[in-house]
């Protein structure tokens, strides 16, 4: 990796053996390219697509979905083996496809160096692709231009390159050739332009020191290619959950076998009872209630601008514990804003956010003063604070390069985004730019230049003769070259330096960039603009303070992220001022150990003199992270991590990318990402909005919710199924169901029910709870033993019902279809206690999701059809029953509900009372 930043030009321009003249020689450059290979990011040897396929089948859940289809198969029930084959395949042609699209990250990536470049070889400037760029070649860059390789900078001319991409600074970094201290980090190395960069403004000439892998683009290629995607909290709870099931059902077909054989029955119709229990346990519809919950919740957030590319992130979102935030373009709206003006010695408030020229300029704590453009500036401004505060507003408009245009409604800058924001706030003070322009035309200009740390135009008035010089630049140097300032009574009075830069440094410690404004009125007549026409006796105008603002909105998610027990944590590539000053302005929680009661912030340089050991402490207890570099963005992830954590991590640019694949979940912008951070991402928002992230959280956990649901339902069938076979098993009884009859309970049940809890809506108080524990199984205690109950009274419910209507008509066929009906009306029944784990159908809306009642009238129609239909007698061997066996299987199943429902009840009450009982130490 480069580390050429430290040396001076002519030493490294050296070491690459060229000339910075005539550049390389053909011959020479055909060499180098055949010793270092093409500028290019190397493909990335993956598994095929027969072993990543066959993969998508390697999970215990789906082993025991298999064993079913083995199962089904012994058993002669062919059409239900293909049924629940049929499931599984589904799911892995789903997940096949989402991996392909998410391994397209570095094909991305890879696409992103392919461009053209203007170097010079053999004496003459010459246009040839990025990937025929060697080491020694020396590439000419101007506005536009996007940089093709690391390149030492040897020449530059008012040079800015736009390095958010890479570093996630949000403005466009000013270049120059010097030497800096090794230790300079990526964001501060002024006299490199990086790989995949953008000059947005002036030119420059450099020396290429790194091609292909050997640049900063390719070291984050590595860092990708290195990262492991992680298991998300729903398939390790799923797997877990999956093991601890099938060791249940094998442990209860080995009971049942075993006393069978102690009972004296016939060896094959132990195995085929044993089968039949095997076959009841299982979840049948477990894998298609969760792709179709998850589904849905796709669809639920495409409508709130956040679109997922990975079915598992949307449940992974609801276990979030900690966001992780870039800041520009996320927490902000990436336009630059004046905030605050000093004119007359007053301060200023600038209303309105980005460069809309819509809001108010008020003076601080009072009134808002009026500020009417005039058709011409005038030296000598008539006496009143606001022809002081729209002489600096002009002095902004006039001394600017940058234009603003209004295309479909949305305002943006042509130009530098800081000028962009003077020629906003010109307008909201009434100063129109364009109609200045033409009235004071510009004659000529002292261009921005680092060394000067100012920029100056000249310009003719209306009038033709007079003439006025505008200058701004950095608060230090403009002060400088003032001996006077414009009063607040708009006559030219002697000033205090210092008072004005105490004042701009209280600007800074806001966060904010200050600009310094001056003029000069020239000789009659002058028509040139030199540096010694403003070396001194300039006449101070004021100050203009500006930022990147927070999004409004942002600071609402942030808000309710953290009452919902989630940290946010802002990791930007800005400076440690700036960065603090915005997440004071959002809301973020934090570490204030500051004597200010400042939120602290840890900064590159912090974290990379911080060892691994003591990294995931200091990652859980500080909320700001500044001048930060793609690796170390990496182990705060990983760090975090550690703590078993579940990170969700924003970015747009190509640095973003590593940590993004990272994350247990990685979200990108979708409208000023790129391409590079949207694919290695589970989910992309629409509309760059950290508030989309808020819904989207809000939308995980009911996904979540609703899966919980699904198996709290659903578990109790296939343990009283199971517990009926054994007991009857036990007592060398005859089976009061049989394996077919069990495959229909179990397949219809959890389409026509099961399934329309994944429509349930979000439940009132979802984000005021706090993250699940993500150590925390998916069924907790409270839930397990509601499971038992159920199974118990499906036990005593189902057997009881069987012998009651055998010794009644003495027909087992008929005490069989009386049992199968008790199972599918308390299931219908128990489907309404679990619309909501902890409260009563009623708090959620008895009518809140249609879908369950349509459920339940197919339910019912499809149990008709068994009970009564003379084909489906003969297929599941089932018999027409009477309206006295009706009573007691609607008995039992009111009485399930009612049950449920006081037990739901009495662990309120309990809770309630343990929360208003005192602790005690």
């Amino acid at each position: 990796m480069s580390l050429h930043h430290h040396l001076p030009a002519h030493e490294v321009v050296l070491l690459v053996e060229t000339d910075v003249a005539k550049g390389l020689a053909s011959d020479e450059a055909a060499r180098r390219l055949e010793r270092f290979g093409p500028n290019v990011l190397p493909k990335v040897r993956r598994q095929g697509p027969l072993i990543r396929f066959l993969l998508q089948f390697h999970h215990p859940l789906i082993y025991v979905l298999l064993a079913a289809t083995a199962v089904t198969l012994l058993l002669g029930e062919w059409v239900d083996a293909g049924v629940i084959f049929g499931v599984v395949l589904a799911n892995a042609v789903v997940g096949f496809i989402q991996e392909s699209r998410a391994e397209a990250a570095l094909e991305s990536l890879a696409a992103m160096m392919k461009t053209e470049a203007a170097v010079r070889r053999d004496g003459r400037k010459h246009r040839i692709t990025s990937a025929e760029i060697v080491p020694g070649d020396v590439v000419l860059l101007e506005s536009g231009d996007k940089v093709p390789a690391d390149l030492r900078l040897t020449g530059v001319r008012e040079l800015r390159v736009d390095e958010s991409a890479l570093t996630g600074e949000s403005l466009p970094v000013e270049k120059a050739d010097q030497v800096l201290p090794p230790e300079t980090v990526v964001a501060d190395r002024k006299n490199m332009a990086f790989s995949g960069t953008l000059v947005t403004y002036g030119q420059g000439t450099g020396v290429v020191v790194g091609t292909g892998t050997e640049t900063e683009l390719g070291r984050i290629h590595q860092l990708m290619g290195e990262t492991t995607q992680l298991a998300t909290p729903l398939t390790k709870k799923l797997a877990s959950f999956s093991k601890v099931l099938t060791a249940a059902i094998l442990g209860l077909a080995a009971v049942t076998f075993a006393l069978g054989l102690w009972r004296g029955r016939p060896v094959t119709d132990i195995f085929m009872a044993a089968v039949a229990l095997a076959v009841g346990a299982i979840p049948e519809g477990l894998p298609a209630a969760v792709t179709i919950t998850l589904a849905i919740g796709v669809g639920r957030m495409a409508r709130r601008h956040a679109i997922i590319r990975k079915l598992p992130a949307v449940e992974t979102l609801g276990s979030t514990t900690v966001i992780c935030s870039d800041k520009t373009g996320t927490l902000t709206k990436n336009e630059m804003t004046v905030q605050a003006i000093l004119a007359g010695d007053r301060v200023f408030d600038v209303e309105g956010a980005g460069y809309e020229p819509v809001g108010s300029i008020v003076e601080a704590g009072e009134a808002e003063v009026e500020a009417k453009a005039e058709a011409k500036p005038r030296p000598q401004p008539e006496p009143g604070l606001r022809d002081v505060l729209r002489e600096v507003l002009l002095a902004g408009a006039l001394c600017n390069d940058a234009r603003l245009i209004e295309r479909d409604g949305r305002w943006t800058v042509v130009g530098d985004p800081t000028e962009g924001a003077l020629l906003a706030a010109a307008r909201k003070g009434g100063v129109d730019p364009d109609r200045m322009a033409s009235a004071c035309s510009r004659v000529d200009a002292i261009p921005f230049e680092s060394e000067r740390q100012f920029m100056a135009t000249l310009h003719r008035l209306e009038s033709g003769r007079d003439v006025m010089i505008y200058l701004k630049g950095a608060a230090e140097k403009v002060v400088g070259l003032c001996d006077r300032m414009l009063a607040a009574d708009g006559t030219e009075q002697p000033f205090d330096p210092q008072r004005v830069l105490d004042r701009a440094e209280a600007f800074a410690g806001r966060g904010l960039r200050v600009l310094a404004f001056a003029r000069k009125t020239p000789p009659p007549g002058a028509d040139r603009l030199a540096d010694r026409d403003v070396d001194g006796g300039l006449v101070f105008l004021g100050l203009q303070a500006m930022m990147d603002p927070p999004r409004p909105e942002a600071v609402a998610a942030v808000r309710a992220c953290q009452s919902a027990g989630i940290a946010v944590k802002m990791i930007t590539g800005d400076h440690a001022l700036t960065a603090r000053a915005i997440a004071g302005q959002i809301g973020l929680d934090g570490r204030t150990d500051q004597p200010n009661g400042e939120l602290s912030v840890m900064t590159g340089q912090d974290l990379a003199a911080t060892s691994r050991e003591a990294l995931p402490d200091a990652a859980e207890r500080t909320a700001v992270f500044a001048r930060v570099s793609p690796e170390q963005k990496l182990r705060l992830v990983e760090a975090l991590q550690a703590r078993d954590q579940i990170i969700a991590m924003t970015g747009d640019g190509v640095n973003d990318a590593p940590a993004l694949k990272q994350a247990n979940i990685g979200v990108a912008m979708g409208c000023g990402g790129t391409e590079v951070a949207k694919e290695a991402a589970d989910m992309v928002l629409t509309d760059d909005n950290f508030a989309s992230i808020a819904a989207a959280v809000e939308e995980g956990r009911c996904v979540f919710d609703n899966l919980t649901k699904f198996i709290v339902w659903t578990l109790p069938t296939n343990m009283g199924e199971g517990l009926v076979l054994l007991t009857a098993i036990a007592a060398g009884a005859v089976l009061p169901i049989l394996p077919v009859q069990i495959l229909w309970i179990n397949m219809t049940t959890a389409v026509a029910l099961g399934l329309m809890l994944a429509f349930e809506p979000k439940e009132p108080d979802i984000m005021r709870r706090s993250p699940r524990e993500p150590s925390q199984p998916i069924l907790t205690g409270t839930l397990i033993e509601r499971i038992v109950l159920v199974s118990l009274l499906m036990l005593a419910g189902a057997y009881g019902v069987f012998l009651w209507e055998e010794q009644r008509t003495e027909s087992i066929a008929a005490a069989r279809t009386a049992a199968v009906n008790v199972f599918v009306m308390v299931e219908l029944f128990y489907l309404f206690n679990c619309r909501s784990l902890e409260h009563t159908m009623f708090h959620v809306g008895l009518f809140s999701n249609p879908w369950i009642w349509r459920g339940v009238a197919a339910m019912v129609a499809l149990q008709l059809l068994l009970t009564y239909q003379p084909i489906m007698n003969r297929l599941f061997h089932t018999v027409p029953i009477d309206a006295v066996a009706w009573l007691p299987i609607l008995a039992l199943s009111l009485a399930v509900y009612l049950i449920v429902g006081a037990e739901k009840w009495l662990r309120r009450q309990w809770d309630a009372a343990n929360q208003r009982r005192p602790r005690t130490v």
